[in-house]
């Protein structure tokens, strides 16, 4: 993607049948931005990353457990993951998400 230019994060991604679908937006040392499309059904088992972690839905639900806690989001709701804390998603129906990872000081 380019600097100082405007962008529909929504029409930025397409879904894919039966598939998760990631586009990178910006991504350095210090963390990244990607843009996430999940059909329904599609998950991402749970696991942990040394980054603290925004998901901001922009386009359907998910159920998101973080350190066994179900959260269930809707387009226009975020949420922060702790680094280092399980987490895992579920796509209750087909969803987009933008995911904004930042390094958790050491």
């Amino acid at each position: 993607m380019d600097f100082s230019k405007v962008y529909n994060l929504k029409d930025s991604i397409e879904y894919s049948q039966g598939a998760t679908v990631s586009k990178i937006i910006a991504k350095n040392k210090n963390g990244s931005t990607t843009l996430f499309s999940f059909d329904k059904d599609q998950n991402l088992s749970e696991h942990t990353a040394p980054f603290d972690a925004i998901v901001f839905v922009i386009d359907g639900s998910c159920k998101i457990t973080i350190d066994g806690v179900p959260n269930h989001l809707t387009e226009g709701e975020m949420i922060v993951m702790p680094a280092n804390i399980p987490h895992a998603l579920e796509a209750t129906e087909a969803f987009k998400m933008v995911l904004i990872m930042i390094k958790a000081k050491d």
